[in-house]
């Protein structure tokens, strides 16, 4: 399961399975596909009565957001945002990146022509996909500096705080508040109880086997009680991922990371793809199409260069780097790789209307002509690095 470790895998398989479903969805076998998407599989003794489609989008993703969430307290409290002065700077750019791209979606669905239903899809273009960005840093910026990818990084966590924020506000429909009451007990118990597990000692195998078994019990009572409180489910793995204590957080990181590249993104990006391409022309798309589509990779580039080049003014002199632009550049067009996390804002803001393929398509363009200009620009700065180094040691 090693090989699953590594970021060039997980993007491979990423972009593959995104591939895969947009190719089945057109495909003969296209309708058998989609209906079996849609079937349900219920647990009436719970409640619980989902589709194959919002088990993956709903249960499965959940894995990811809590792996996501316990990188995130590694980040902030012995990571690269572990300080105001660390943290700033990256902070400003992931602020212009989501700023920027939902000033260009809003703009442009206005001049289209379309309505408040449309407008609703502000959050797509927002955010960035830690997995895929690192994945395209790994295969095109080789050689590049650690401190490109730690800033990536750091940017792209505060990218899925902010797509956090968004999903548990701006896409909860009428909360349950006693279920969502007692999911925060279920979350605060499941802390608790995992401290023992963050002990370097153990009373006994036995213990440590119990406290793991009631832990896994915890994690799916919360994510029961989030998901009937009517806050999108995958809240539950974030509320774990940054409850746990975090020596167990980090072993069941190092346990499911590989599990989660290999199965829990693949099987939510073939999901999420899995859509028939409109037989329309290109000037009938739908003016969402064209916001998202433009908004990812157009949007992020400024806004993240942006930020990163002011937030500099904002930091001590004595802690002030240089500010490379060309570097800002390429990391504003790997921000601009929102898929996963972009896909799941699509399904929840365009729900059950016409224009939700329309927008899978766009988050599926916009990102690949991001990773297209990533490419390029990270082979620049290579090639700009090198020149640079052999004229150093010329002289």
């Amino acid at each position: 399961m090693s090989v699953f470790r590594s970021e060039r895998i997980a993007a491979l398989l990423l972009l593959a399975a995104a591939l895969l479903g947009l190719i089945v969805a057109n495909s003969p076998v296209g309708a058998a596909a989609l209906d079996l998407q849609g079937t349900h599989l219920a647990i009436p003794a719970l409640g619980i009565d989902l589709s194959i489609g919002h088990w993956i989008s709903d249960g499965l993703l959940a894995v990811f957001f809590l792996l996501a969430a316990i990188e995130l307290r590694h980040e902030l409290t012995t990571g690269e945002l572990n300080s105001p002065a660390r943290a700033l700077r990256p902070a400003v750019a992931a602020l212009g990146g989501v700023l920027v791209p939902i000033a260009i979606f809003l703009s442009v669905v206005a001049l289209g022509g379309g309505g408040s239903d449309l407008m609703r899809g502000w959050p797509v273009p927002t955010a960035t996909d830690i997995a895929f960005a690192l994945g395209v840093l790994a295969v095109f910026g080789r050689g590049m500096p650690a401190r490109v990818r730690s800033f990536l990084l750091a940017l792209a966590i505060l990218d899925d705080i902010i797509a956090i924020v968004i999903i548990a506000v701006v896409f909860a429909h009428s909360p349950d508040v006693l279920m969502l009451g007692l999911a925060v007990l279920a979350v605060i118990a499941f802390g608790l109880l995992s401290r023992v597990l963050g002990r370097g000692r153990f009373p006994s195998t036995a213990v440590r086997v119990v406290v793991t078994i009631l832990l896994v019990v915890l994690g799916l009572v919360a994510w029961m009680l989030v998901l009937k409180s009517g806050i999108h489910a995958t809240i539950a793995g974030v509320a774990l991922g940054l409850a746990m204590s975090p020596q167990p957080a980090g072993r069941l990181r190092h346990r499911l990371e590989p599990i989660s590249n290999a199965t829990v993104l693949p099987l939510f990006a073939f999901s999420a793809a899995l859509v028939v391409i409109p037989a329309v022309s290109i000037g009938e798309l739908s003016p969402v199409f064209w916001a998202i589509a433009l908004a990812l990779p157009l949007g992020k580039i400024i806004g993240i260069s942006i930020g990163a080049m002011a937030s500099a003014r904002f930091v001590p002199r004595a802690q002030r780097t240089r500010p490379d632009v060309g570097d800002a550049l390429a990391v504003g067009a790997l921000g601009g790789i929102g898929f996963t996390v972009s896909l799941l804002m699509n399904g929840l803001a365009f729900a059950d209307h016409r224009v939700a393929d329309e927008g899978t398509l766009a988050v599926l363009l916009g990102s690949g002509v991001s990773i297209v200009l990533a490419a390029v620009l990270l082979r620049w700065r290579l090639r700009v690095r090198r020149r640079r180094d052999a004229l150093a040691e010329a002289r």
